[in-house]
């Protein structure tokens, strides 16, 4: 650390001019920079030793969160994951410091964002005209142009009604393409039409409309039938994108096309109008500028294509530079900051303005140079117990994903963040924020390894009811699921087994739960023969441990050991090979593991991972509910499936026997007797989260000197009926969180 402060205080931090007739110079000196740095965090001056300095090894912010605090701390919207490398993971996280590595390429990175992201901040150009307009989808190159007859139109109205569910005959909004980015407001005026009084679903994607264009799903909503509602949302679009609109489970475009739009009866989905307004800035320049650059005037500074262009000015550059820097670096570095922290930064742009530079670019030298600063990239904590700037990073990092508010900097700034009532009140005003969900899908999406739902497709053959909304509804269930028991403080052992799950009408009728419909989620109540309740049997999950045509119970086994019990089994001997079961049904899954189980270095193991993947076993590769399996082709045993009087592409075979035995000698017959085995020991269970919380909190993993910590943590919550909202207020009351 000492190096890296001198290398900004002297002459070794180089130039960050962006101009182009000097990037090749800077280039070559930033590379020493960078390379300094790195060796810095290599040798222990940026990431000490845990020995020396504490339990949890000082880190760098990982790629999320990297990104979160950029666009809080310059009020912009931008993507950096396709820019940055991805992080590594050590202890089942991307934010533990041990794997959190540096590099010259990284560093290179870093700057090239921090110049986006203040191009993005700063306003140079006057403010663009807001577009509202209301548009028919009459006008949209789709409907104008298709060759089938899949849309009805009417000469009295501007209404358009779509039948068909192909992706060919979605529906951009092609009059739409908005020649500035911004936060654009959208409404949608839609109904289901001869939907049999249920709601007609469909989708809204956003993004460059091109076959290599990049979009992103908006959201799914509901038409109800029969009377037009309006939905409304806000996106951010970069300049030249637009929506499209695509109805969901409705009939192919041939069926459609044979029979005529005008005479066709099946469910379709009437899109009145659709509204558009942006880009929405509360006056001009816009928040993102004013963070930076306050109230300072700007002047006309033109360059040859941009005629109208102007930059901030200042009459005395140096006093602002550093009564703006301060109030930067504040915010970039997450705590009170003196003169001695800012004067090599103001340093910078005295340099920069010495050489005739305007104040703006001098300022982007000194703000781009605040953001590649091991004080911004790092959570630098001081051995022992963490001070409350500290503790403040830790927390919101922790519930926010993000950097302190400034209420929290507040706070450490009065030295009272640490005390244990504020601490409990600021823990109950992050949660219950809208900012907490982005600790609800980073933490749920890396515990239950739910990053990985893409990582396969379900053979089509084998599973052809499967589509992007089960897929998306398999994320949302478990991600509410979540939120419910932290928001209600319901038991953890719900994680297990529950009476209720989060549904809506499409994973409902996967499930075989009636009386669901629609996209919007809602708590629903579980059958007691549903075999559902709690994440083991929740599709998410039961996706991710199977690959798109067969499902392994050793896969599924390690998992529950390892993300439910904390007990993950030892590595496989390296001459073991691994399982494939037989897709054509002439040998089982159970008589494959029976003969691997012969083997007495496999034994041991085995007897621990197999049972929870048998009780599983009656879930198929898309969590479906299976009492035998589904094949790719005929056997002697096999039979034919019908479905509504279509025979489908597969057959079914073996019976599954889901039936087992714990190493302790404990039976059951199937998945509902196996949660019922793991409830009777709660401690477990809350000890297993308490260590992934305590991992996930502090970036790094409880040592064994840290288990009477985490047994005082589960007697806690044992007192409070194994409330996980009460679990996370004791993790950050305890001093495994509030100490290096």
């Amino acid at each position: 650390m000492n190096r890296i402060r001198a290398m900004q205080n002297g002459n070794i931090l180089p130039g960050l001019d962006s101009g182009p007739h000097r990037q090749g110079r800077v280039r070559g000196r930033w590379l020493i920079f960078y390379v300094t740095i790195a060796a810095a965090v290599a040798g222990g001056d940026v990431e000490p030793t845990a020995a020396d300095e504490g339990r949890a090894a000082a880190r760098r912010l990982n790629r999320l969160e990297y990104q979160n605090t950029i666009c809080d701390l310059l009020g912009v919207k931008i993507d950096f994951q396709e820019m940055l490398p991805p992080d590594s993971s050590a202890d089942g996280f991307d934010n533990v410091g041990e794997a959190l590595h540096t590099s010259s390429f990284l560093m290179e990175r870093y700057l090239e964002a921090a110049r986006i992201a203040l191009d993005r901040a700063i306003a140079n150009l006057p403010q663009p005209p807001t577009i509202q307009k209301r548009y028919s989808l009459k006008e949209t190159h789709q409907v104008k142009s298709t060759t089938e007859n899949v849309f009805r139109k009417s000469d009295d109205d501007a209404r358009v009604v779509m039948f068909s569910s192909s992706p060919w005959q979605s529906a951009s909004l092609s009059p739409f393409y908005p020649p500035d980015p911004g936060n654009y407001r959208f409404r949608i005026s839609a109904a289901g039409i001869q939907s049999q009084g249920q709601p007609v679903t469909y989708r809204v994607d956003a993004g460059l409309m091109l076959m290599t264009g990049k979009q992103h799903l908006v959201s799914y909503f509901d038409a109800p039938p029969d009377e037009s509602v309006v939905v409304e949302f806000v996106d951010y679009m970069d300049a030249r994108n637009t929506i499209r609109i695509l109805p969901y489970g409705l009939a192919s475009a041939q069926e459609v096309d044979k029979i005529g739009a005008e005479q066709f009866d099946g469910p379709g989905l009437a899109i009145d109008w659709i509204e558009v307004e942006g880009p929405l800035n509360e006056g001009w320049p816009p928040a993102s500028h004013r963070l930076i650059f306050g109230d300072l005037a700007q002047e006309s500074a033109p360059l040859e294509n941009q005629a109208a262009r102007v930059e901030v000015v200042s009459s005395d550059p140096l006093v602002d530079a550093e009564r703006l820097l301060r109030q930067f670096c504040r915010r970039a570095f997450r705590r009170t900051v003196a003169h001695n922290d800012v004067a090599p930064f103001i340093q910078l742009v005295k340099a920069k303005l010495d050489e005739g530079r305007s104040f703006e670019e001098a300022m982007r030298v000194g703000l781009t140079a605040v953001m590649v600063s091991p004080e911004f990239l790092f959570l630098l904590e001081k051995p022992g117990t963490l001070d409350d700037f500290a503790l403040a990073s830790r927390l919101s990092y922790f519930l926010w994903r993000t950097m302190p508010d400034d209420e929290l900097l507040t706070l450490a700034e009065q030295t009272e963040l640490h005390r244990p009532e504020t601490l409990h009140d600021q823990v109950e005003r992050m949660l219950n924020d809208p900012r907490s969900q982005a600790f609800v899908r980073d933490f749920v999406g890396q515990w239950l390894n739910l990053r990985d739902l893409d990582f396969t497709m379900p053979s089509h053959l084998l599973y052809p009811e499967f589509d992007d909304m089960l897929k998306e509804s398999m994320l949302r269930e478990t991600e509410l699921f979540f939120a419910e028991i932290l928001t209600h403080d319901l038991s953890l052992t719900n994680f297990v087994a529950s009476d209720f799950s989060m549904l809506n009408g499409r994973l409902a009728r996967h499930y075989g739960i009636p009386g669901v419909a629609g996209w919007e989620f809602r708590r629903t109540p579980l059958p007691p023969d549903s075999h559902r309740g709690g994440v083991l049997t929740m599709a998410s999950v039961l996706k991710i441990t199977a690959n798109g045509t067969y499902t392994s119970p050793v896969i599924r086994g390690v998992w529950v050991l390892e993300r439910i019990l904390g007990t993950p089994p030892a590595p496989p001997p390296e001459n073991v090979a691994s399982l494939v079961p037989d897709i054509r049904g002439a040998t089982t899954i159970r008589e494959l593991l029976g003969k691997h189980r012969e083997d007495e270095a496999c034994a041991g193991c085995h007897d621990e991972i197999d049972p929870p993947g048998f009780a599983l076993e009656n879930f198929d590769v898309i969590g479906g509910w299976r009492d035998r399996y589904r094949l790719s082709g005929w056997t002697r045993d096999a039979e034919e499936v019908t479905l509504n009087g279509r025979k489908m592409p597969y057959y079914n075979g073996a019976k599954v026997d889901p039936s087992d035995v714990l190493p302790d000698g404990r039976a059951f017959r199937n998945v509902d007797e196996l949660k019922l085995l793991y409830l009777a020991d709660k401690d477990q269970l809350a000890r297993t989260l308490t260590e992934k919380l305590v991992t996930y909190s502090t970036g790094a993993a409880p040592r064994p000197e840290d288990q009477l910590r985490i047994e005082a943590i589960v007697a806690r919550v044992r007192e409070q009926n194994y409330g996980f909202r009460a679990l996370i207020h004791a993790v950050v009351q305890d001093e495994l969180f509030q100490t290096k």
